[in-house]
């Protein structure tokens, strides 16, 4: 029988994979080489996929979690936080393009720097919740 923590470690970790790689190389890579033209088809196509992967893996982290029936609470927030942060991240990008192409740079920077946060949020509870079980 496959140990469900396991699973629960296994998916944090690909959820930090997604993140980290999307903001290290993908992005970078995005606004370093690639023509201006072309940046924003790029990044309107690769951060839904993004944020629907954080939420696909957060539901699966809770199913898991419920399953397991864990003595803590943590798996449970970190599921839920992945879940709904990743949910409300896909759920404003089109607000966030709308923005951009309208050139309302204080709403634009708002919904972006909403998306950051919870991202990052998403990234450092799914990095470190493993040490405080």
């Amino acid at each position: 029988m496959i140990d469900l923590t396991f699973l629960q470690i296994l998916i944090s970790g690909l959820v930090c994979g997604f993140i980290l790689f999307q903001s290290t190389f993908v992005a970078p890579t995005v606004f370093r080489d690639v023509p201006v033209e072309s940046r924003a088809l790029i990044l309107r196509s690769l951060f839904p996929k993004l944020f629907k992967s954080m939420t696909s893996a957060g539901l699966i982290f809770v199913i898991i979690t419920f399953f397991q029936g864990p003595s803590s609470m943590i798996p449970y927030l970190v599921g839920t936080i992945t879940l709904t942060a990743g949910f409300v991240c896909n759920s404003i990008v089109g607000k966030t393009n709308q923005a951009r192409d309208e050139g309302d740079g204080k709403l634009f920077a708002n919904l972006h720097r909403i998306s950051v946060i919870l991202t990052m949020s998403v990234l450092v509870v799914n990095l470190f919740w493993i040490f405080l079980m």
